[in-house]
């Protein structure tokens, strides 16, 4: 028997630009992944989907087809992006994307319905059920989000148990 190493590790695959995914995991055709990105293992990257620059999509999150995520997004694990409102309508021209705006944060587990966008800076606390847009800036979380604080107070919340 092998020290484990073998059946531990993930399969690297190198996307260029600096961006990488571990398989196993999706990316369908035509999705578009910008530079230093990371798709963990196990996650789904849809068809035509569009990863801005250094975006996280952690294990297990699945991200539907034609969402769009700018720079610096992160998807926690399990995250779930969603495209279809009335599945399956088998039609996509009946699809709306998620937009998460550049900076913001999907925590593990939150489920975000299709057609909503997140702001800028913006986080949907984990296992958060965001069914309608959220502002730039703020901090939702609960089923359905609903506002908590500012990304301010979220960012001096964090940094209280460092050692910073």
């Amino acid at each position: 028997m092998s020290d484990g190493n073998e059946e531990l590790t993930g399969i690297r695959h190198d996307l260029g630009n600096g961006s990488v995914a571990w398989g196993p995991c999706h990316v369908g055709k035509e999705a578009v992944i910008g530079a230093n990105c990371s798709v963990g293992a196990l996650a789904h990257v849809g068809s035509e989907a569009i990863l801005g620059d250094g975006v996280r999509v952690q294990g297990g999150a699945y991200v539907a087809s034609i969402c769009e995520l700018g720079d610096d997004v992160f998807i926690g694990p399990n995250a779930t992006l969603l495209n279809d409102r009335h599945p399956p309508s088998r039609d996509r021209g009946k699809w709306l994307p998620v937009i998460v705006e550049s900076g913001a944060v999907i925590g593990g587990g939150a489920t975000i319905l299709p057609g909503v966008t997140i702001g800028q800076h913006a986080v949907v606390a984990a296992g958060a059920v965001a069914t309608k847009d959220i502002p730039s800036g703020e901090v939702w979380g609960g089923v359905p989000a609903k506002f908590l604080m500012t990304r301010d107070e979220y960012e001096s919340n964090r940094k209280e148990g460092s050692d910073e």
